[in-house]
């Protein structure tokens, strides 16, 4: 919580629906945003707010001076005053013209999505990465956000939504952040090179990302596929650095190669893109894996949505075409809640899924069977010669070892032939380095 030591701060929250649409059924659309505004009542609780007030309107079009409507606003100011609320929290991304003109009529602070994430993503960032991480998405996010009243604007307002940058006595002027996100942008840089190096040396491992939407199970998953002690709670943004563990066989059954699964942060609607761009170096696990476990959490009323926010990310990191395995967890609450005859339906839509629950362990030998046939399909054997006339041929040789398993070795009178084994994309790689055809 980031108001731990201090008094909650009193919020209201704002879902706003647009384009307004007669085609979906009013009972679908009360459950859609029914659930958004649970999504943003409970990110605003892991920042540490108290909701008071919770405000939904649709709309045929965005008003560009209030975002709502001035009527609106004016309903949310009324409460505001009687309730003598702290903050208002937006479910859309607004301009920040908007947030100016609405906290005139309001009066009182305005943040939106966004700034929100940024603020619990600052309050759970541990390591010296994840810290620069979010202080340069912050930064970009506060840049065009300037405003005379806006200057200094953690030492003026602090609390939810003003995290990190105002933290470390960063002077919010423009030509000093912008000196400041070059210096982070270079300190990633070489953090990058790195995780490169780490990850290089990884290669002779198949290797399987976690990806999926925040609070989906993705590190209760980890912990299980690989006895790792990964932190986990029922909490949004838990955990944001890379995890990485070597898979462990399970029910003694040994897998076909080496396997390391990495779980990775969970994605959200409206995450900000910054923070996505920041996150690069951290979301390269994903883009480098073999195989993706996309986790779902099949409980969810916009499950589906959920799953098009996660296909949407990917796609924007250039991992979109990775072999995915879909992991429909949670299914223990459908059982809970009567509602077998969803998980039949969603068997029937995804033949190919596999539905699980990782907290009670239900079905995790079909996940086993379903990785397993995966990796084999991902694996390939090839032979490649090296002339021994290369004066590095025992330096790539010995490289190889690292990066692949070397199954024979065959010396001949001009050129050292192997045979290997490794995920096509990496034999595809060392192929191309190497300038070497079968």
């Amino acid at each position: 919580m980031l108001s731990t030591g201090k008094e909650l701060e009193k919020a209201i929250l704002v879902c706003t629906s647009i384009p307004k649409s007669n085609r979906v059924k009013s009972s679908v659309k009360q459950k859609i945003y029914k659930e958004h505004l649970e999504e943003l009542d409970f990110l605003a609780k892991t920042a540490g707010a108290e909701i008071v007030g919770k405000f939904y309107q649709e709309r045929d079009n965005i008003d560009s001076t209030y975002f709502i409507g001035k009527g609106k606003a004016q309903e949310i100011a009324l409460q505001v005053e009687e309730e003598e609320v702290d903050l208002v929290i937006f479910e859309n991304s607004l301009l920040p013209t908007q947030i100016r003109n609405l906290e005139k009529v309001i009066k009182c602070k305005v943040i939106d999505k966004p700034a929100l994430i940024l603020d619990i993503f600052a309050a759970n960032a541990r390591t010296a990465e994840a810290k620069t991480q979010v202080e340069l998405a912050q930064l970009q996010y506060l840049l065009p956000r300037l405003t005379r009243q806006w200057t200094h604007l953690s030492k003026q307002l602090g609390g939810i939504g003003t995290k990190g940058p105002g933290e470390t006595q960063i002077e919010t002027d423009r030509r000093l952040i912008n000196t400041r996100i070059s210096v982070l942008k270079d300190k990633l840089k070489k953090i990058e090179e790195q995780r490169k190096t780490q990850r290089q040396q990884r290669n002779k491992f198949i290797r399987i990302a976690l990806v999926g939407y925040t609070n989906v199970g993705k590190s209760t998953l980890l912990n299980i596929l690989t006895d790792a002690d990964v932190y986990v709670e029922n909490k949004l943004f838990a955990t944001l650095d890379t995890s990485t563990r070597v898979l462990k066989e399970i029910n003694n059954h040994k897998m076909p190669h080496q396997v390391l699964v990495s779980d990775t942060v969970g994605f959200i609607r409206n995450l900000p893109h910054d923070l996505i761009q920041s996150f690069k170096s951290t979301l390269a696990e994903v883009v480098e894996s073999d195989i993706l476990l996309h986790v779902i959490d099949i409980s969810s009323e916009s499950f589906d949505e959920q799953m098009k926010v996660v296909e949407e990310t990917l796609n924007e990191i250039g991992a979109s075409h990775k072999t995915t395995i879909l992991v429909f967890n949670k299914v223990d609450i459908l059982f809970k809640e009567g509602r077998e005859d969803h998980l039949t339906e969603m068997k029937l839509q995804y033949p190919e899924g596999v539905f699980i629950s990782a907290e009670k362990g239900i079905n995790l030998i079909a996940l086993e069977q379903k990785i397993t046939e995966v990796i084999n399909s991902e694996l390939a054997e090839t032979e490649i010669k090296i002339p021994v006339s290369n004066g590095d041929a025992y330096k790539i040789i010995n490289k190889l070892h690292e990066q692949v398993e070397i199954l024979d070795t065959k010396y001949l009178n001009k050129s050292i032939k192997l045979k290997i084994r490794a995920s096509k994309n990496e034999i595809a790689r060392i192929q191309k380095s190497l300038a070497i055809k079968n």
